[in-house]
């Protein structure tokens, strides 16, 4: 998330998250009739889809909004406190955990976890390109930690451990994503088929790699697997899978250490 300097209602908080929960007064007077927030921000997420993060500025939202610039910073005071409520609104609150099934019922609950996050960021991609400056604070990014959090109740983990872990699934999720952008807008600014792009670079380093000097890639090469490579969905679970083995053995390890089994995943109610 990012994060701006400053607070305008006293409560010592950025004003961003001042925005994001609602602590802020509303203006009173002066905005141009049918202005409200919301509106401001829809707007500013319909120009990043559309346009991408750098699309998005004040007097650009302020024209597809028919107002003037000025109106606009009643409502919203700086251009990073617009990312923080352009992220809000486009993450969304989690989907429920699934109901506990044994022991190992973290490792669905977290893994469901990671894939809902990883549709959201696929739905909106330019989230990815907002500076990360702070820890989560908005109502749906704290929710989503909740959420998280809740999926290894019963592990056994302590909070350092668990706080470790959802960083690195996060970042496993935010990093597969974001590569998976740049390589699509790699793939779109060459204008040819993704295909043809992978056959491309299979054929240069066919012919830049020594045998001799690169014996492992020219095996690799020699399998053909290159030229056919996972999905992306094939790729995404395939990574997942083998981040959620790290945190399994972790779990045992710190059972093991502790003298205590792992519980069960305890019933969640959604809502």
């Amino acid at each position: 998330m990012t994060e701006e300097k400053g607070s305008s209602g006293g409560t010592g908080l950025p004003a961003s998250i001042e925005a994001a929960w609602g602590l802020r007064a509303r203006p009173v007077k002066g905005p141009k009739p049918g202005l409200s927030l919301a509106r401001i921000v829809d707007a500013a997420v319909a120009v990043a889809a559309s346009e991408g993060l750098g699309g998005v500025s004040m007097g650009r939202v302020a024209k597809d909004l028919g107002a003037s610039t000025m109106s606009l910073y009643r409502y919203v005071s700086a251009k990073g406190e617009l990312y923080v409520l352009m992220q809000e609104a486009a993450m969304g609150p989690p989907p429920p955990l699934p109901a506990p099934t044994g022991a190992a019922g973290w490792r669905e609950a977290l893994s469901r976890w990671a894939w809902a996050q990883r549709r959201v960021f696929h739905r909106n991609l330019w989230m990815l390109r907002i500076p990360v400056s702070g820890p989560p604070a908005s109502p749906n990014s704290v929710a989503w930690w909740e959420q998280g959090l809740r999926a290894l109740e019963g592990t056994g983990l302590d909070a350092r451990d668990e706080v470790s872990v959802i960083l690195l699934v996060n970042g496993f999720v935010r990093n597969e994503a974001l590569l998976m952008s740049d390589l699509a807008a790699a793939v779109e600014a060459r204008g040819i088929p993704a295909q043809e792009v992978a056959d491309g670079h299979t054929r240069t380093l066919n012919r830049l790699v020594d045998p001799v000097r690169h014996p492992s890639l020219s095996r690799v090469l020699d399998s053909g697997v290159l030229g056919a490579p996972r999905g992306p969905d094939e790729e995404f679970a395939f990574g997942l899978e083998r981040v959620l083995d790290g945190i399994e053995a972790l779990v045992e390890a710190r059972a093991g250490q502790a003298g205590r089994r792992v519980r069960p995943l305890p019933e969640v109610k959604s809502g």
